[in-house]
């Protein structure tokens, strides 16, 4: 796919979804992020730099960290995340948290200033995820260090057919690679391939808890990165497609609700 298309394609996908995530994602993705956070080892009046920082969640728990010495900078593609980080980051008290709309391929930041370059679940959707990476090497000072965090196997995450069953009703191309990244240790030889030394990965399994079916179809649907073809679905369709998903997950339904079965792969470097 054109990667002209493929980026126009994220950023009004995810300015869609942008008040669904939350509500449907921010528990499930929390042992990920969390993980991320404690690999990057954030000390107080570091730079941190957050690459497709979404709604904040990960900017404002390394706010907390850097402290008022510190700096955040959360760069994301959709403008509406963008706005809704910065929303969030001064109602929890962060005014060292700033955000701006930004092309993880084409980082409009000064080489050599972060320590830490943090990119939680964003690698996946970008046309190039070795040049996305390059210009993460570029700002890192030396010495500075980059985590980065990606859905793991397809087979591994119990969601995955939310793919087929959009692409099956309007063609939506969010991202024809989607889970490469998290296949055996691809993610690692990318961040070589980029240039990062010392670089370790860890696999986390976890579960993605779901009360009810609607809140299971919020997520995959309208909290996702299907909002964008999602948003093109007249109401028969959109009634077709939960019942095509909540179908899939059936196999994860227990007496609380739906517990689906999920993957990340979290992967660390250093810039000499």
């Amino acid at each position: 796919m054109e990667a002209k298309l493929q980026r126009r394609i994220q950023r009004y996908g995810w300015d869609k979804a942008v008040d669904d995530y939350e509500p449907h994602w921010k528990c499930q993705l929390e042992p990920a992020q969390t993980r991320l956070l404690d690999l990057a080892d954030i000390q107080p009046a570091e730079w941190v730099l957050d690459v497709a920082c979404g709604t904040g969640l990960v900017s404002c728990r390394a706010a907390s960290r850097v402290g008022t010495d510190g700096v955040v900078v959360g760069t994301d593609i959709a403008e509406n995340m963008v706005e809704r980080a910065y929303q969030a980051a001064r109602q929890e008290g962060f005014p060292q948290a700033i955000f701006s709309r930004m092309d993880a391929e084409a980082l409009q930041l000064s080489a050599d200033t972060f320590d830490v370059v943090l990119c939680a679940l964003g690698l996946m959707y970008v046309p190039s995820p070795v040049r996305a990476l390059q210009e993460m090497h570029r700002v890192l000072k030396p010495g500075g260090r980059v985590v980065v965090a990606v859905w793991g196997q397809r087979a591994h995450c119990g969601w995955a057919d939310i793919f087929p069953i959009v692409e099956a009703r309007v063609r939506s191309e969010v991202c024809p690679l989607f889970f490469q990244l998290g296949t055996h240790n691809m993610l690692a030889q990318t961040l070589q391939s980029a240039g990062f030394q010392d670089v370790q990965d860890d696999r986390l399994s976890t579960i993605l808890h779901y009360d009810t079916p609607e809140s299971a179809c919020g997520a995959a649907f309208a909290g996702g990165p299907v909002a964008l073809a999602y948003s093109r679905f007249d109401d028969g369709l959109r009634t077709e497609a939960h019942a095509a998903y909540l179908d899939a997950i059936e196999p994860y339904r227990t007496a609380w609700g739906y517990d689906i079965p999920g993957e990340f792969v979290i992967a660390r470097g250093r810039k000499e």
